[in-house]
């Protein structure tokens, strides 16, 4: 019998060090899909995602910049989609994180993989040459990932009284600040430091989902028209927690989402993550690669509101331990269990 499966898809910052060579290693068999992209790239004299996987050592400079992490990362995401297997799963619902919006279009049938793609390396690159202002995490949460009692309203004090700082993304038991340099270097003097990485700022980062990327927005929608979309095939959860379906969607308002508030306004991932499974209440949640840092972010949302009695990090790692509820396909076992 099929189990049922609320997949998600991620962001940038998932094609890390480790994750050098991820579609070489693991898509041997997708060569067609991933030459298609390579054409693409080569015909917008952009380097392509083979040459970036294949290099022989990891570069933050050239990995991380929009224009070459967003394509990468969905030829690595897009990949893993099509080696789910489909006998053991069926997949009820997609969303992601971020760009993970855009790779939902082409998982979900809304758009072409082709167009899903152009869709990507287009707003990656728009990124890229407008680098506007940045983003730096912390955490709302302890170790054991549970809430820390005012955490929140601190930092949401901190927003109130910093000029040009602005929620970005609800991560799970993270907060993303986006704003400008100088915003942001105020943020990281006021936070105190705690568990060896936060505050956290994000590198070749811009001020994703905040109102400083308005003029991005605005030019995506001169240059991206809703011709990109179509019917889609699987419901779709957006950043706002809204659910499109196959049959009550109009693709010019999902064209003026996409590229409007999803650009601008605040990006709920925690949200995203908790509509999915009390909508779809699936046996099981599937993390696209490439990494697996996205793992925590959805177990801390499953957390915020003790789905399935999961309550601590203590309780998460018990129960994938008897029976996983997460598989992130970036993990070896995990994708073992996904693909079969």
């Amino acid at each position: 019998m099929k189990k049922s499966a609320l997949v998600i898809c991620p962001g940038r910052g998932t094609y890390n060090k480790d994750e050098l060579g991820y579609l070489r290693r693991l898509h041997p068999d997708r060569k067609d899909f991933i030459a298609a992209v390579d054409v693409y790239r080569r015909e917008h004299a952009q380097t392509t995602v083979t040459d970036l996987d294949n290099r022989e050592k990891y570069s933050l400079a050239e990995h991380t910049r929009g224009d070459n992490a967003s394509p990468l990362i969905y030829a690595c995401a897009y990949a893993d989609f099509m080696a789910i297997d489909r006998n053991k799963f069926d997949i009820v619902a997609v969303t992601g994180n971020s760009m993970g919006w855009y790779i939902a279009l082409a998982c979900g049938g809304a758009a072409t993989d082709m167009n899903a793609l152009h869709i990507i390396n287009t707003m990656g690159t728009l990124m890229h040459e407008n680098l506007t202002g940045g983003q730096t995490i912390y955490s709302l949460v302890d170790e054991n990932w549970r809430s820390i009692p005012g955490r929140r309203e601190y930092l949401m004090n901190l927003i109130e009284t910093i000029p040009g700082l602005h929620v970005s993304i609800e991560l799970g038991g993270m907060l993303v600040f986006g704003g400008t340099k100088e915003a942001l270097d105020k943020l990281e003097k006021e936070l105190k430091p705690e568990q060896g990485k936060f505050p956290m700022r994000i590198a070749n980062h811009a001020a994703f989902h905040t109102p400083l990327l308005k003029p991005i927005s605005d030019h995506a929608r001169t240059t991206l028209h809703d011709d990109l979309f179509r019917h889609l095939s699987i419901p779709l959860i957006d950043g706002r927690g809204h659910v499109w379906t196959p049959h009550a969607t109009d693709m010019h308002e999902m064209w003026d989402y996409t590229f409007g508030h999803q650009v601008y306004a605040y990006y709920d991932f925690t949200r995203a993550v908790q509509v999915g499974v009390k909508e779809f209440a699936p046996d099981a949640v599937i993390i696209l690669g490439p990494g697996g840092t996205l793992g925590s972010a959805v177990a801390q949302s499953l957390i915020g509101i003790n789905w399935q009695g999961m309550a601590s990090k203590e309780d998460f790692i018990a129960r994938q331990k008897s029976d996983p509820y997460i598989l992130s396909m970036g993990m070896e076992e995990q994708r073992r269990a996904a693909t079969g």
